[in-house]
């Protein structure tokens, strides 16, 4: 039963993207160069620590650009920010446990200290709001101006690329 209900979901979910018009929180660009590193990274087999960092990026840019969405659409209650925080990462990591992809562990902290792949969800999260942070940041410092082309692209894209190369080198 419990299931067929996260399948509707899923399917419902998945359908009703192609029906919402344009936003711009988080560019696509960026959120589709979140998720090509992602299907790159299992494709190719990289350690599951480096597959998590891209999709705790691509998770913050869904999440950012959701909010982003409410906000155009002046949709707004108490809670609305941290009810599509627990949303997207439940979206994320409940499929990933009941496939067995990530740790089912019964202690919660050893399953969170022990599995890579849910580490890099948290080091890639951390590290992607970040570089979005950081960027509108400078971008208000500079009166509203990026300081070159794509910088909103390159700088969360950039902290997941400099934590991958650091992970890859060190651990």
């Amino acid at each position: 039963m419990c299931k067929k209900i996260l399948i509707y979901f899923f399917f419902i979910f998945g359908v009703s993207v192609f029906f919402v018009e344009k936003v711009f929180a988080i560019c696509p660009v960026c959120t589709v160069g979140v998720a090509s590193g992602l299907g790159l990274c299992r494709w190719v087999g990289i350690a599951d620590l480096i597959t998590g960092l891209w999709i705790g990026g691509l998770t913050v840019s869904v999440i950012i650009w959701t909010l982003d969405w409410f906000k155009k659409k002046k949709l707004n209650f108490k809670g609305i920010k941290i009810l599509t925080i627990i949303g997207y990462y439940a979206l994320v990591v409940v499929p990933l446990y009941y496939t067995e992809i990530i740790s089912n562990s019964i202690s919660a902290l050893y399953y969170c200290l022990s599995d890579n792949l849910l580490i890099g969800i948290i080091i890639g999260s951390a590290g992607f709001y970040f570089g979005a942070s950081w960027y509108n940041f400078l971008k208000e410092k500079n009166n509203g101006h990026a300081y070159f082309p794509f910088q909103k692209v390159a700088m969360p894209i950039g902290i997941l690329i400099i934590l991958t190369v650091i992970i890859y080198l060190f651990v």
